[in-house]
């Protein structure tokens, strides 16, 4: 997709345009070969930076960030035009190089779960109940700013006995909360420092370190890129046209639906939500390929922030219901959790609303 309107066409999946970004004739491993060769000097520079790091917790984590990115991006280039290169050596790589990434990423989403839920704990029990903080839009725990209690809100009294018994739960909540996440994150920062340490990492390294000077390319690689760089594309951008129009965006357009069922159902029905933030992932990865130095779409990137704060408010809440399981802890803590539950369950509604709003402008037809 190379222009907005493009993700509106729901005729044939061959449209992508790859010549408005690849001059004509090329071959598609002179487009494909220098775009992987460059994430592999990121790659390199990252490692050489985290290396360099030391004991500096600040550019450990910024070295480690930059890691995972030319990963993803190397994995998903392989993934998205497996059909242009050596077949094995792309499955063989990408798979490495998702270990790796899901190995690194494990420790950083621990600390920003632990930042995203103590911070919201103390939003909640200093009375923001309404005052949303991190979903496009905000959130309410309710219809439009009415507190969560229909037309009307609640009483004052009830309200205040709410945040009475929040603010008694919530020290231990958090304090529960911590001692989970950082044993969690303890042992993500163990096994990434196990696995940069590994035969298997440096193995992958080693791999990374020559595709940054040659590219394995299959015999399709050799063809004009005209004529074989737009199909692998357009697969991606078919499978994720498929999978955003599964999603409920109707519903996702009414951003503060706090219907007590609705919200425990919709933690049954993330998984698509997730499944189409990967794909977005790809096909904006693949415009990157196809693109060259032309800027990136702003609203898929809109569209693609929106889905990691769905991820990231889902992952949140599911950590609340977890502690919220933990045997022998009191009614107030247990009161604390469920509605800190609650609060990430209602920033999961606002993420799919900012999402829906974003697909719309996306896919608009261009005047």
């Amino acid at each position: 997709m190379h222009n907005p309107d493009h993700l509106a066409a729901t005729a044939d999946a061959t449209g992508t345009g790859v010549s408005d970004g690849v001059t004509t004739g090329v071959s598609a491993g002179e487009v494909l070969s220098p775009y992987l060769q460059a994430r592999a000097g990121d790659f390199l520079r990252a490692l050489r930076l985290h290396t360099e790091a030391g004991a500096d917790t600040t550019g450990s984590e910024e070295a480690a960030r930059a890691l995972r990115a030319a990963a993803r991006r190397i994995g998903g280039t392989l993934h998205t035009f497996r059909p242009l290169l050596d077949a094995s050596w792309a499955d063989q790589l990408r798979t490495e190089l998702a270990w790796l990434s899901g190995t690194l990423a494990l420790e950083h989403a621990c600390t920003a779960r632990l930042v995203r839920l103590v911070d919201a704990l103390s939003r909640l029990s200093s009375g923001g109940h309404g005052n949303g903080s991190h979903g496009s839009g905000g959130h309410c725990n309710g219809g439009h700013g009415n507190g969560g209690h229909g037309p009307g809100g609640p009483v004052p009294a009830a309200r205040g006995a709410e945040s009475s018994g929040l603010t008694v739960g919530a020290a231990r909540a958090g304090a529960l909360l911590e001692r989970q996440l950082t044993l969690g994150r303890t042992r993500a920062h163990s096994a990434a420092l196990q696995a940069l340490g590994s035969s298997r990492f440096h193995a992958v390294a080693d791999a990374v370190a020559l595709l940054a000077s040659e590219v394995p390319l299959g015999p399709a690689g050799a063809a004009q890129a005209v004529e074989v760089l737009d199909a692998p594309a357009a697969v991606v951008e078919r499978r994720l046209l498929d999978a955003v129009g599964g999603l409920p965006l109707a519903r996702a357009a009414h951003p503060y639906n706090a219907d007590a069922l609705a919200l425990a159902a919709g933690e049954t029905q993330d998984a698509p939500w997730h499944q189409a933030r990967l794909l977005l992932r790809l096909h904006r990865y693949a415009c990157e390929v196809l693109q060259g130095d032309a800027p990136p779409d702003p609203v898929l990137d809109e569209a693609g922030r929106a889905l990691n704060r769905h991820r990231d408010a889902s992952e949140a809440a599911a950590a609340a219901a977890g502690a919220a399981r933990t045997p022998r802890i009191a009614p107030a803590t247990a009161y604390a959790l469920g509605v800190l539950h609650a609060d990430q369950r209602h920033e999961v509604e606002a993420a799919r609303f900012a999402f829906q709003r974003a697909w719309q402008h996306a896919t608009a037809p261009v005047p």
